[in-house]
Formats: structure tokens, sequence, C-alpha cells
């Protein structure tokens, strides 16, 4: 069986990758520093505990289980945190990108998946982003993103390296198996933040913002399932591995959703109350972020099957009720 090198793969996203990843006959070797990942949802292959600017413990990996490509979650996405110290996410993202690729084109590894955000796009108030809407990340997060991605397409022109890039949106939902979840310490999501409200484990949600240009004042975002998501990036293994070329793909549903709305649904799934308090707007927050996914629907063939609200929040409730990686 083919090995896929997953950084980040003990994180939220990347061990949902893992799941399917294995499910489709690769073997996920696991390259995460447990900074912001959980060792127990490390279930579906090996596992190294590494830094991302570890050359030496990277060029180890890559020679032990020689990969067919690189499945790359691991970076810090913390917007409000990213405004607050930006050189944090241009040491942790920017460099610990570089050295991987480094590293991968050394053992000439030469497939890369990579996960970007619909941050690089900036604000772009009223318009669906495709992947042709002009990239003016505004603030570091969605900077350091955009960098990777044109660190990527010089490795290209320079040493062969073929990069399928993911820019995503709001990514919610868990397992529906309930063998790996959405976990966060500190969390910062929305669907997680509010399923704990709503459970009593913290006194209210705080909605940042009651006062964008919005029908009900609250910013508006684009969620996708996680499953859905981690269904594409198996597809973009598969992409490289046919002999296709770079491509950037959009992930999202192309239909956004208020705070108040997500607020609503979850109320109408869990049939409990949402306490919640407003505070002001958080720096770096943009107003409506809604995809545009046709080229992934039409080149990759990706339909985000799971990804109505009621599903992500029913997901996320059964494995916020049922298990957590905490001890």
């Amino acid at each position: 069986m083919d090995h896929v090198l997953v950084t980040g793969g003990a994180g939220y996203i990347g061990s949902h990758a893992c799941k399917v990843l294995r499910a489709a006959g690769y073997v996920p070797v696991t390259y995460d520093n447990l900074s912001t990942g959980w060792a127990d949802a490390v279930k579906f292959g090996p596992f190294e505990q590494g830094e991302l600017t570890d050359r030496a413990a990277l060029d180890r990996v890559f020679a032990e289980y020689r990969p067919v490509a690189v499945m790359h979650f691991a970076a810090l996405s913390q917007v409000g945190e990213s405004m607050r110290e930006p050189g944090l996410y241009w040491h942790n993202n920017v460099l610990g990108s570089l050295t991987l690729i480094e590293a991968a084109v050394a053992a000439g590894c030469l497939d890369f998946v990579f996960s970007s955000t619909c941050a690089t796009y900036g604000e772009h108030d009223g318009v669906v982003l495709d992947e042709d809407t002009p990239q003016q990340p505004i603030n570091a997060y969605g900077a350091s993103k955009r960098a990777i991605e044109d660190m990527l397409a010089n490795f290209e022109g320079s040493h062969g390296l073929r990069s399928v890039i993911f820019r995503y949106f709001n990514v919610a939902g868990a397992d529906p198996d309930g063998e790996v979840g959405e976990f966060h310490r500190p969390e910062t999501h929305l669907i997680p933040l509010m399923l704990e409200a709503i459970d009593g484990k913290r006194d209210a949600l705080t909605v940042f913002g009651t006062d964008y240009d919005t029908p009900d004042g609250t910013c508006i975002r684009d969620y996708v399932h996680v499953m859905d998501l981690v269904e594409a990036h198996v597809a973009g293994v598969r992409w490289l591995a046919d002999g296709r070329g770079s491509r950037v793909f959009n992930l999202g549903t192309g239909t956004g959703f208020s705070v108040l709305e997500v607020i609503e649904h979850s109320r109408a799934v869990t049939n409990r109350p949402v306490p919640y308090e407003v505070g002001p707007r958080r720096p770096g927050d943009c107003v409506k972020l809604v995809s545009g996914s046709v080229r992934a629907a039409r080149e990759l063939g990706w339909t985000p099957g799971r990804s109505e609200l009621e599903a992500m929040i029913s997901d996320a409730w059964r494995w916020h009720r049922t298990g957590h990686y905490e001890r």
C-alpha cells in the first residue's frame, strides 16, 4: 500500500483525512508536534511526532516511509492571533512549509496537496469567490497561506513539484462514525463553541459584531462538512497520481449562513436554547465569505453531499456528547 505523509494528521481536519485515506487504500503517516492536535486522534496509520522546521526529522520520515504524496494541513490558523502576532504565522506556517517542501523535493516526493484557505482572498463584499478572484489577504494567516501557494509554484518551476491547492471556507461537523471529531484547546470555531454553550460548558457564546452590512448584522460564512472536505483531498492525491497538472480548487457549498442563522439551526437540531452575548467586532474578520466551487465539481467530480447545515451540526453534536480527546 502506498504511503501518504499527512502533516497535522493529529488535528481536526488532518485526522479525518487520515481516516478517508485509509479507506481509499493508502497508509496515512501522521507528522504532528501535538501543539494543537491529539495523539488519541491518530488511529489510521503510523505516527511521527516532530516539528515542521526540523529538516533532519523530516528527511528521516521521508526515507523510512517513502510517501507517494504529501498532504499538508499543519499550520497556525487563528485569524485574531495572526493579527496580534504575525511573526508566529510567518515563522510557523511559511518557514515550516518551506522546510517541508525542500525535504519532499530532496526525497523525490513531488505530489503535494496543500490545505489553503479562503482567507487569501480578503474582502470582496457581495462577490461569490472563485479561483480567479484576486488574492488580497487582510490578516497574517491569509497572507502566510498565499505565500505558501507562491512557494509551491516556484518549486514547480525549479524542481517539477506538482500541487493541488484547496482554498476552503468554514469547516464543520465530525466523522459520522464518531471515531474522530473536532476538539481544540482553546476552542475558536463557532459550532463547537456554540455546542459548549448549549451544554453548559461555557456561560455563553460571544457573537463578535452585529453591525455588519448583512441582513441580520452578523458575519456570513460558507460551511462545508469535514468529511466532504477530506474526500476532495483524497481526490487531489489521485489527480496528481494520474499525472494531471497543478491546480487550485475552492471547496464550499456556495451558500452562506450568518452567525445568528447558525445559532437558530443549532437550537432546532439540539432542541435547546443557545445562550449568547454580543461582543465587539474582531480585527481581521471579513463580512462575507461564500465559495464558488464549480471547478471542483466539474474537474474533480466533487459534491459536498453531507454539507447541509443540519447534518454538520448533528454530527458535531453527537461527537461533542460522546467523545473528546481530553483526559
